[in-house]
């Protein structure tokens, strides 16, 4: 689409804000405008337009029906277009706003504080354009268990490996092992995909043997041509209900001669069961063979104190959505800084996740933050390429005495 040709409508309760938002639009070139003072109107203007707006400027505070409300009557509609908030509400209640859109699957591109700027305007509006240009609708396949099965069996699943670098001195010190589907005839197929197949037709056992397995193998190769990793290992809970689990891994580990301090086995909080018996018992038992264990994504779940004081974890990984934007968002920093603190007080790594960007990069290393992960520093890559991007993050980073990724 022609980025002249987007169409959009403001909406607004001030007459002034409905005058200057359409003036700002048309200076920016885009016109004509659709300006509603109500989101009665609007909703019938979508209802009844043959080509409603792609694009949607929401005032969030408006009488009889506010924006809230106006965004679950946009999802009634089947609206598959983009909408940006202005309002004069807090932050804290934008980003509230922000969040309830998204999980009603509305594309939010952000907010703006009023006064609004053209330039803020027109950045907001500039990302519309680059989702438009590069989004791809795609329904993702659906796979059934034999054929999860026939990929464990066959040999179809590969291990990818993202870094996990310290921000104070540079050192890539660790990966986290990510599974992938070479698929014959779909490509690379990412886990969420196959591994809820894999949990609830019995297969995640074979799967993580198959994870395992190659990571174990991959440490192996590395070591053997001098470089030493620690590796982590993504556990489903679904692993935790056997204690042929405790044997499995020691036997793998013994196979390569993996060295168990050298490997961390990561536990999502927020799968972790209500019985904490066996899981336990599991945990503890790896812990004593002097396996790693990881909380993941810490604090996105509902008990994580309980499962620091019950589990004893090395490592925490700090969620992505704590991370991503911290510098610029008070709320994320006060959750950020309480999530290291307390880790530093019981003696835990901590992992922080989502590094996207030179400023989150800045912040974690500023805070003290003991490790980073994210696709600023790189995304997940095969084994065998890893080598060589330590050696061109290693020569980047003695070259400029910080992260130029």
């Amino acid at each position: 689409m022609d980025d002249s040709k987007i169409k959009i409508m403001v909406l607004d309760d001030e007459p002034f804000m409905l005058q200057l938002l359409e003036h700002m639009l048309v200076n920016l070139g885009y016109a004509p405008i659709a300006t509603c003072d109500n989101g009665q109107t609007a909703l019938e203007l979508i209802a009844g337009s043959a080509e409603p707006p792609n694009l949607i400027l929401l005032d969030i505070n408006m009488p009889q029906m506010d924006g809230l409300a106006f965004i679950r009557h946009l999802v009634e509609l089947h609206f598959s277009g983009s909408v940006i908030l202005v309002s004069g509400e807090d932050e804290r209640m934008q980003q509230a706003a922000e969040k309830l859109a998204r999980a009603h699957q509305v594309s939010v591109l952000g907010h703006l504080h009023k006064p609004v700027t053209p330039a803020g305007l027109g950045d907001l509006i500039g990302k519309w354009k680059i989702q438009s240009r590069h989004e791809q609708r795609t329904v993702k396949q659906v796979y059934g268990a034999d054929e999860v099965r026939a990929a464990i069996s066959g040999g179809e699943l590969v291990n990818y490996y993202q870094p996990k670098v310290e921000p104070s001195t540079g050192r890539v010190m660790g990966v986290e092992t990510l599974v992938r589907w070479r698929h014959p005839s779909d490509g690379l197929v990412y886990p969420d995909q196959f591994i809820g197949v894999a949990e609830a037709h019995g297969l995640i056992d074979d799967l993580t043997k198959a994870v395992l397995t190659g990571a174990f193998a991959q440490f192996r190769l590395w070591q053997e041509s001098g470089l030493l990793l620690q590796v982590s290992v993504n556990l489903s809970m679904d692993n935790l209900v056997s204690m042929s689990f405790v044997d499995m891994v020691v036997e793998l580990a013994d196979k390569f001669g993996v060295p168990p301090q050298m490997m961390m086995l990561e536990v999502t909080e927020t799968q972790l069961m209500k019985d904490l018996r066996t899981p336990l018992e599991i945990l503890t038992r790896l812990r004593l063979k002097r396996f790693g264990l990881s909380i993941d994504d810490f604090g996105i779940g509902n008990s994580s104190l309980a499962q620091l004081r019950d589990i004893p974890f090395d490592e925490l990984k700090i969620d992505q959505s704590f991370v991503h934007g911290v510098c610029d968002n008070e709320k994320l920093r006060a959750m950020f800084d309480s999530c290291l603190h307390l880790a530093k007080q019981l003696g835990l790594e901590v992992v922080a996740e989502g590094v996207e960007d030179q400023a989150d990069w800045d912040f974690v290393r500023n805070r003290g933050c003991d490790i980073a992960q994210g696709y600023f520093i790189a995304k997940p890559m095969p084994g065998t390429e890893l080598p060589e991007w330590i050696r061109t993050w290693n020569r980047a980073y003695v070259e400029s005495g910080k992260c130029t990724s």
